[in-house]
């Protein structure tokens, strides 16, 4: 899922963890899920942010060369806007976008 389309919310919202397990049956294994998928897009973010920054990178650094870039302000305040990592990682498990398996109980059934 491409983050930057996400509908999630901009600030912290409530859920009922309880409700929210119901589909692994386990809140640490939801909470897991969840919060690696959030690892996953945060990377994409920081990988992206820096591939659109080194446009802007120069080979020599000296205090007196470095001036305010207009559009690089305006790419930081983009992904700072952006709802945080923990925050579309939880709206797509709420909307069933996350693909997920737990090994051990397939092992189980096996």
């Amino acid at each position: 899922m491409d983050y930057k389309k996400t509908n999630a919310p901009l600030t912290t919202t409530v859920h009922d963890i309880i409700k929210m397990a119901e589909p692994t049956g386990n809140i640490y294994e939801t909470v897991c899920i969840i919060s690696k998928r959030a690892n996953q897009i945060a990377a994409e973010m920081k990988s992206d942010l820096e591939k659109k920054l080194q446009e802007f990178a120069t080979l020599n650094d000296n205090l007196e060369e470095i001036s305010e870039n207009r559009e690089q302000i305006e790419i930081s305040k983009y992904y700072e806007k952006l709802p945080k990592p923990t925050l579309i990682a939880t709206q797509e498990y709420l909307e069933d976008k996350l693909a997920y398996r737990n090994l051990a109980k397939e092992k189980e059934e096996f």
